[in-house]
């Protein structure tokens, strides 16, 4: 049945009454009129562009470039042929240094051979720590002779000796051991060699070479300083490079007795054991580690049956968990030692693991069962697996069967009594493990980590890796972290890896492709991170690889689509360029190579303009100079040579009152050519150290190029980008000062694209604030008949917020200066939310794999285009040099100490080693937002509903920039709101995940070579009342060959 229900009018009145009494009261909000936001958005924004446009002569600069497009040429760059390229002139180039370390090899192997034992020698040598030391009595102290030192430029102007090396031993080492004092003697057969090397090769730095015995003897000689304590603990024979050019790849397996005899000093002891010897171990080995007692546990269960590689992260692992290690029960070795052979030969069965050398470490205070069974059953008569013996503590009545287990399986014995004898004691493996190279007298090119970039600008760039997938170099790799005010080396700062770098690559197939060493193309959309993490491009890279013959390298190059891909050619005239060059505004990258200025010493003190000049002038016909940058340079320097014209010209007719804050134009070209002016005195310049040394992130440098010009260059021709340092980067931590404005400059020819220059001007803060506040604000008498809302209106009323905020939501204008630099969202989240609601902002997902984050206190724990291949090439071999990023050579025994820090191996150049003190962060994984404003989305406004009030918002593009005119209703509280926060969290793994992590084996390529066993070894030489012979040749240790 279908009815109906009439109501008169009285009852509709009371029913609107009882509903409205029935609501909360919902306050009015402001209205704020749209029309009103866009003049004030137009007004501001053409204010704006007048300004820069004006100061900055960018449509000038652009005119002049357009006026140069019919004689330019836009070349597409071949990737795959510059790769192949870059990499024959590597390969050139590293075999120069392999000779070098040969010519040293030979050297010291001719004077072992004619150096007679003596072990009464007495010699007086140059020990580093006691150069130039004298007593109460004026008088040189022994082995510490006049030693003369001068500051040198080529050696990062520390004090050396290029005329001679000197020696280094550590504390523990006594300085007139005979042992020591006949091998000094020995090897001061090097030095000749040490100079010679050096004037063939000038791009040589430190030379060095290192003792079985612990001498350490380097070129050029320096003073070295204990530390604090007086102490030297800088040990050459402890360091990576060492050990791993004295031994092939090994799967490791360490079993430790942990039954309750092993209790107190003993287990003290183990532990210390276990952990040296996995500080002996590096990428290429495996390893893994059992305790027993009346069971065998493996002390990380998620390795279970299996080996993993010996990384930093691993060992550091394994360390933690056997310090929680403790002593119980019964010892039974048997079942460990079978465990133990077990997972060894089903991993070199499958193929698996370092496929070389093969051991067990077998730490214990005695074994007394009948364990001969296992290796009849497991190792005899094979014996392809060595097995060495540790006697923890001074009992000596299991001695006897403890050595019959490491002599009867090619392995050797020794008895630590104390934490001090462990060093020593262990390192004697490393020496058994050698026989067989030194028995062959095997030369092997031993590399380790290195470090390097050569990078092609922000769109292109050249990286490295290694047979194990670990970054040499790459624009991404950040191998210091700062910690207070001082930076320091990570932890895991050598062994980042390619997918932590390139983590766009999720299925790895760059990574297998380059460890495979194959040569070839992909492509892949990639995000990149600019500015600290706050900013992100989003681009299509092309990568090009090849690998890096006679080396365990692989090389890639990466271009950008787009005009990343183009290399633009210009012609002018010597005489013309010439005399544009010599203007004084007028400067260079000096940290690229247009001329080589290292070679010949009278060319070091050149800076890279001044070698230039004289190569253009013939000054210096024996200069060698890329010819094609520097062609590109003289066309640039004469196309924008009208600007310094212009620019003097508005310098002098400024008028102070109405141009006041405008500081600073300048440039820069593709070719690294920089120009710039002051339009006030340098005295008032608010930010002093923009375009310095001090500020790299404002420069060319070999890594990249200038974040303004980056920044612009991938923004619209003509559209401005305004940057504001944020509230924790701002100089001498106070608030902004100062804006920088840029924009790009682009060249069209035949269809193709390329940004030619970056052009812009600093200006005060003050100045952007003048104009916002003047330009937002309705006069009294203005007609309000047609605007829908308040009228007349003025940013500066109490019941309006504004902002100007950029396309990444950093706000450079507030009412309140303390939110200026700070993200709009932690200011107002509920707008922010809104925002990012509608579209108008995205939040982007980025990933930091090389991140260091706290631990609990109880813990252990781009816009340049690609230049000429010489010039790339070049480029690369300079970064060799950096002051904290470190390329070695290994040959045989021979190059890079890599220590537990960075900070430790540079004790070398420093002189001196601080104990490393308690550790706060630790490497981890994190994740963080950036938000990206989409510009397609001109103006929006909207209402929030925030309780007892709806508070509006209007959001309007400023025409022409990055930046964004946003009014919100101060009168509405929407506090209740969370804030939108750029909060880095750290990515947590459950245990499953982490276990799966953690047993992953990555793919890796294998060292070519591989030193197991000789069948003239003497199996019986080991350990006990025996000592390990050790060839002369094992006393060729590290050369350390530096580019600068």
């Amino acid at each position: 049945m279908v009815g109906t229900w009439r109501m008169g009018p009285w009852a509709v009145l009371w029913m609107m009454l009882s509903f409205f009494f029935l609501l909360p009261s919902v306050r009015a909000q402001t209205k704020i009129p749209l029309e009103t936001v866009k003049s004030w958005a137009d007004a501001f924004g053409g204010e704006l562009y007048s300004i820069v446009t004006k100061y900055s002569g960018s449509l000038l600069l652009q005119k002049k470039y357009k006026d140069v497009e019919p004689t330019l040429k836009i070349k597409e760059v071949d990737g795959l042929e510059l790769v192949k390229k870059f990499s024959e002139q590597m390969e050139s180039m590293l075999r120069r240094k392999v000779e070098a370390v040969e010519r040293l090899v030979e050297a010291a192997e001719d004077a072992d051979l004619n150096h007679e034992y003596n072990s009464s020698l007495e010699f007086d040598y140059y020990n580093s720590l006691l150069i130039n030391e004298k007593d109460e009595n004026d008088n040189y102290v022994e082995l510490g002779d006049e030693f003369i030192l001068e500051p040198n430029e080529h050696f990062s102007n520390l004090m050396v000796n290029t005329t001679y090396s000197d020696i280094q031993l550590p504390t523990n080492v006594y300085n007139k051991d005979p042992d020591i004092l006949n091998g000094v003697y020995m090897s001061e057969a090097l030095n000749p060699i040490f100079v010679d090397n050096f004037e063939r090769d000038p791009t040589l730095t430190w030379q060095y070479f290192g003792s079985s015995t612990g001498f350490f003897r380097l070129y050029p000689g320096i003073k070295w300083l204990p530390d604090e304590n007086g102490v030297v603990s800088f040990d050459c024979r402890n360091r990576g490079w060492y050990i791993q050019a004295a031994t092939s790849p090994k799967d490791i397996v360490i079993i430790v007795d942990v039954s309750g005899s092993m209790k107190g000093l003993r287990m003290t002891i183990a532990k210390h054991t276990i952990a040296t010897i996995l500080d002996t171990l590096g990428e290429n080995d495996f390893v893994n580690i059992i305790a027993y007692n009346d069971y065998v546990h493996f002390v990380e269960p998620c390795f279970k049956g299996i080996l993993v590689q010996a990384d930093r992260d691993n060992r550091e692992h394994f360390k933690q968990l056997v310090d929680e290690l403790q002593a119980k029960g019964v010892g039974t070795v048997n079942k460990a030692l079978t465990e133990s052979f077990k997972i060894l030969r089903e991993f070199r069965d499958a193929g698996q693991g370092g496929l070389c050398n093969q051991a067990i470490m077998l730490i214990t205070d005695g074994a007394v069962e009948d364990y001969e069974a296992v290796f009849e059953k497991y190792n005899w008569p094979d014996r392809k697996v060595r097995v060495f013996t540790y006697l923890i503590g001074r009992e000596v009545t299991f001695a006897p069967n403890v050595k019959w287990i490491a002599c009867n399986n090619k392995g050797y014995y020794t008895q630590i009594s104390t934490l001090a004898d462990v060093q020593e004691n262990v390192m004697e493996y490393l020496h058994v493990l050698s026989r067989p190279m030194v028995i062959n007298h095997d030369h092997d090119i031993i590399w380790t980590e290195a470090y390097m970039d050569s990078a092609l600008g922000v769109h292109g760039y050249a990286f490295l890796n290694t047979n194990n997938g670990y970054i040499l170099s790459h624009p991404d790799l950040r191998p210091l972290y700062k910690e207070g005010k001082k930076l320091k080396p990570k932890p895991n700062y050598n062994s980042v890896d390619l997918s932590e770098v390139e983590w766009e690559d999720r299925d790895e197939i760059l990574r297998t492709a380059m460890i495979n060493g194959e040569t070839g193309y992909l492509s892949m959309d990639v995000k990149v991170p600019m500015d600290k993490g706050k900013r992100v491009l989003f681009l299509t890279n092309d990568y090009f690889f090849t690998d890096i013959s006679g080396t365990p390298f692989s090389l890639g190059v990466v271009l950008s689509r787009g005009h990343g891909e183009y290399i633009m050619l210009g012609n002018t005239s010597v005489e013309e360029g010439l005399h544009d060059l010599l203007q004084p505004d007028l400067f260079l990258a000096n940290e690229w190579i247009y001329c080589i200025t290292d070679i010949d010493p009278d060319h070091r003190k050149l800076s890279q303009l001044e070698a230039v000049i004289r190569f253009l002038t013939g000054e210096e016909p024996d200069l060698e100079c890329d010819e094609e940058l520097v062609q590109e340079l003289l066309f640039d320097a004469v196309v924008t040579a009208p600007m310094e014209a212009y620019w003097t010209t508005l310098a002098l007719n400024m008028s102070m009152e109405t141009e006041a804050g405008v500081e600073m134009a300048f440039l820069g070209t593709r070719a690294g050519l920089m120009r710039n002016v002051l339009y006030v005195g340098s005295e008032k310049i608010s930010n002093r150290i923009f375009l310095t040394q001090k500020d790299k992130e404002s420069i060319f440098t070999m890594d990249h190029f200038p974040l303004w010009y980056r920044r612009a260059a991938e923004h619209p021709p003509g559209s401005f980008i305004y940057s504001i340092v944020s509230e924790d980067d701002s100089e001498g931590g106070g608030l902004p000062k100062v804006v920088t404005v840029s924009t790009a400059v682009a060249v069209s020819v035949d269809g193709k694209m390329g940004i030619a220059a970056a052009v812009g001007v600093q200006i005060k803060l003050e100045l952007l604030q003048h104009k916002f506040w003047m330009a937002t604000q309705q006069p009294n008498d203005s007609d309000c008949s047609a605007l829908d809302g308040a009228c007349p209106l003025s940013c500066q009323d109490d019941i309006l917020n504004c902002f100007l905020i950029d396309n990444n939501g950093f706000i450079l204008i507030s009412k309140r200066p303390s939110e200026i630099g700070k993200f709009f969202g932690a200011v107002d989240g509920s707008v922010m939310t809104q925002l990012i609601n509608m579209g108008m902002f995205r939040r982007v997902t980025m990933h930091d794999y090389q991140a260091m984050c706290k631990v609990p206190y109880h813990h252990h724990s781009g816009a340049r285009p690609l230049l000429s291949p010489i010039y790339a090439f070049l480029a690369t071999v300079k970064w060799l040099i950096s002051d904290f990023l470190i390329f070695l050579l290994e040959f045989n025994v021979s190059s890079f100490w890599h220590s537990d820090n960075l900070a430790d191996a540079k004790a070398v150049f420093h002189h001196s080693h601080k104990h490393k003190k308690h550790d706060t962060l630790q490497p981890c994984d994190t994740e963080y937002p950036v938000f990206v404003y989409e510009p397609a989305i001109k103006e929006t406004n909207g209402l929030i509903e925030c309780g007892d009030c709806q508070k509006m918002f209007v959001v309007q593009q400023i025409a022409s920039s990055n930046l964004l005119l946003l009014i919100t209703d101060a009168t509405c509280d929407c506090s209740f709101f969370p804030p939108v926060l750029l909060d880095v969290k750290e990515v947590k793994y459950n245990t499953s995940v982490k276990c799966e992590r953690m047993r992953s084996q990555k793919l890796r390529r294998r060292p070519d070579t591989c030193h197991a066993f000789h069948p003239e070894e003497n199996a019986q030489d080991c350990g006990g009342t025996a000592e390990v012979s050790i060839s002369p040749t094992l006393l060729l240790l590290p050369l350390a060959l530096l580019l600068q």
